[in-house]
């Protein structure tokens, strides 16, 4: 299977880095205590290291809205995930446990303040792309059943006309949500040449997860405007 981002994206950004690991094996299940208290921890590492006026000056959530606005889409009304995650967070709410995979990746999310999407591979038929949307996409939004279409030109993560991310980093779809269940992932992180330690450091923290905790093995590569498409098998 083949992962591309289109050229003109890094026009927005010369410096955007895409991070993918493919998790495979996985040994999935609900949250033990020791998972739910890392995603705790992390919470609270937030809560006392960013203040709620400092939010859009995060770096890399700062440089997601910049691209946001460059390719059209208003990160006021569609936030980054991270930002709207990290946002919630200060406001005093907790996220819910969901399962030991979604739980320690948002842990991850919210320690880096990295984008980082988590895709099942058995609903992934076709080839992933970032890319500007040609307006005969579909997107399945998430806890939905009925399918919506996407307006053209729009900023997406896709495999082939099943969006898989809308808004480019706004909203996944329920089309590859990680359940319980989920045994191989395509990770998806995104960073900037300028704050390269944080998405190496996260990747770090995923691959970790996959072997360690989850007892499966990955490949991990990284995407950038030099070498914008990686093939790997599922």
């Amino acid at each position: 299977m083949k992962y591309t981002v289109e050229p003109k994206i890094f026009e927005l950004n010369p410096e955007l880095q895409f991070g993918i690991i493919i998790g495979r094996g996985l040994n999935n299940g609900e949250s033990s205590d020791s998972d739910a208290q890392q995603l705790k921890e992390a919470e609270n590492k937030v809560r006392e290291t960013i203040k709620a006026e400092e939010l859009r000056m995060v770096p890399n959530i700062k440089e997601y809205r910049e691209v946001m606005q460059k390719s059209g889409i208003n990160p006021n009304r569609f936030p980054p995930s991270t930002e709207a995650m990290v946002k919630r967070i200060i406001k005093g709410s907790s996220l819910p446990n969901i399962n030991a995979l979604v739980d320690l990746c948002n842990a991850v999310s919210l320690e880096k303040q990295i984008s980082l999407g988590g895709h099942d591979l058995k609903d992934i038929h076709e080839d992933l792309s970032v890319r500007f949307s040609k307006g005969s996409e579909i997107f399945l939004p998430f806890g939905s059943t009925e399918v919506e279409t996407v307006e053209e030109n729009e900023l997406i993560f896709t495999s082939g006309e099943a969006v898989q991310t809308r808004k480019w980093i706004w909203r996944q779809s329920e089309l590859g949500k990680m359940t319980a269940d989920t045994k191989d992932v395509f990770f998806q992180l995104v960073g900037f040449d300028g704050e390269i330690e944080s998405l190496m450091s996260a990747m770090d923290s995923v691959e970790k997860l996959v072997v360690d905790r989850f007892a499966g093995s990955c490949e991990r590569f990284l995407v950038t405007k030099n070498q914008n498409s990686i093939e790997f098998e599922i």
